[in-house]
């Protein structure tokens, strides 16, 4: 089992920055893939971004590429968004995800594990 917690969401001003954390604990070493997705009101959730923790290759989605970068410490337990240049449509509920399985994607079919989620307003 892997325990996964947001933090660092909050409100913003379009054009401003924001990071968020996730820590994961419990079968951490046998993790492959961490990421994040983010769920607007009304919406299906989407994968924004995420990480292959092996080797550090990283996947993003079209929104946000050039404006969000995922990122692991060294212990391969926590991942961060820095998400800069925000826009309204950004607003979501973002959410943390973390597989066993190397096939890192922007599926969240592919992700078994899930935090709670951390909310993430961007005012225009």
């Amino acid at each position: 089992q892997v325990h996964l917690v947001e933090s660092g969401g909050g409100s913003a001003p379009a054009g401003g920055s924001l990071r968020l954390s996730c820590a994961a604990s419990g079968s951490t070493s046998t993790v492959r893939c961490m990421g994040w997705f983010r769920q607007a009101a009304g919406k299906e959730r989407e994968g924004v971004a995420t990480i292959y923790t092996g080797g550090g290759i990283t996947w993003y989605s079209d929104s946000v590429k050039g404006r969000f970068t995922i990122s692991q410490n060294n212990a391969k337990d926590t991942v961060y968004l820095q998400m800069n240049s925000l826009k309204p449509e950004d607003t979501a509920m973002y959410y943390c995800a973390a597989d066993h399985v190397p096939f890192c994607s922007l599926v969240a079919a592919n992700f078994g594990y899930w935090g709670q989620g951390t909310l993430v307003t961007v005012s225009s």
